[in-house]
């Protein structure tokens, strides 16, 4: 089951993002407030839930928890430049 849960937000990162904010507090723990996590479901949804995992988990943002953070970066940021290349081919 946990390995269906870690695909499913992976393929529907905004998705589990809403069902977040909706049933739990989990997103409110790590941000204080509505704009960085309302931010986050537009542009970094993926960087927004591994940030609220490591901050709720009490891990610090340094080492191999840094690298879990950048590589949520560069998944987001490469789903936002995968749609910009195709439409330039176009």
């Amino acid at each position: 089951m946990p390995c269906f849960l870690v695909i499913v937000i992976l393929f529907f990162p905004r998705l589990a993002l809403a069902l977040m904010w909706l049933f739990s507090n989990y997103l409110g723990r790590a941000y204080q407030g509505i704009l960085i996590p309302l931010l986050g479901f537009f542009f970094l949804p993926l960087t927004t839930i591994v940030y609220a995992w490591e901050v709720n988990s009490g891990m610090p943002t340094t080492g191999i928890n840094l690298l879990w953070l950048l590589i949520a970066v560069v998944i987001d940021l490469g789903g936002l430049g995968g749609g910009a290349r195709r439409k330039a081919k176009s």
